[in-house]
């Protein structure tokens, strides 16, 4: 009788155990974007794009839309849903933020900071972009973030190029998100351009972990050039089946 009575409380306690340990794991599952509150309630995509370009007015709702837009394809496609969406514009000038994180969940603007390009894609102004092996040029198009480790750069974050042609020799050209002292205004002054990298978005010292820790693991980020050939062919910005968040 005792065994029996032992044995069932153990395995209740192992039951719940198990419903517990379940629980916590969808609750750290990254939400869909677009059916998680507060968007469950969003009836349509100019709803959401209005959120996130009220959340971040420097940034141009262009540019937010077609992030969204790239986003929704690529979940289309069967790609994990993410928390967070990064938006680089690199159409503005060097010594200005062009860079947000957006919280997906709760339409929050988590960071708006400077960014730096590739040298050889420009001084002040990016202009030249690239997905060659050792051009040191900044690549355009949505990537997925990877995991961290402590590199040359310090803390860095590796990034997954998704997009065929245009960043998918990321991993191979060591683009990596990155702090770097030469992101600097006062240094930017004397230059006449804020410092540059080998190709890598790179930002502050000072936030460089809290943004990578932010965007780290399986999230997305979006990087923006008004270059035609990218918008013509980007295989997330001419998904057959995603909705229309923003004209290219």
């Amino acid at each position: 009788m005792l065994y029996t009575t032992l044995k069932g409380l153990l395995f209740s306690a192992c039951f719940s155990f198990l419903f517990a340990l379940n629980a916590a794991a969808t609750q750290d599952r990254p939400a869909n974007p677009f059916s998680d509150t507060p968007f469950n309630k969003v009836q349509t995509p100019l709803a959401l794009l209005n959120t996130l370009s009220r959340a971040a007015p420097a940034a141009n709702p262009k540019v937010i839309g077609l992030a969204l837009s790239a986003l929704d394809c690529a979940l289309t496609q069967g790609m994990s849903p993410a928390r967070n969406l990064t938006v680089i514009d690199y159409s503005l000038v060097s010594t200005k933020p062009r860079l947000w994180v957006f919280d997906l969940v709760t339409g929050k603007l988590l960071f708006q900071e400077l960014v730096a390009h590739g040298m050889n894609t420009g001084k002040n102004f990016a202009r030249n972009f690239s997905n060659t092996y050792g051009s040191r040029q900044t690549s355009l198009g949505l990537f997925r973030t990877k995991e961290t480790y402590v590199g040359a750069n310090g803390y860095s974050l590796r990034m997954e190029g998704l997009e065929s042609g245009f960043n998918d020799k990321a991993m191979e050209r060591a683009i990596v998100f990155h702090g770097a002292d030469y992101v600097d205004l006062k240094l930017a002054k004397k230059l006449g351009h804020l410092g540059r990298s080998h190709g890598c978005p790179a930002v502050r010292t000072g936030i460089a972990r809290k943004v990578i820790d932010t965007i780290k693991g399986e999230q997305f980020l979006f990087s923006y050039y008004p270059n035609q050939q990218w918008l013509a062919n980007s295989q997330f910005l001419n998904c057959p089946s995603n909705r229309r968040w923003a004209q290219k």
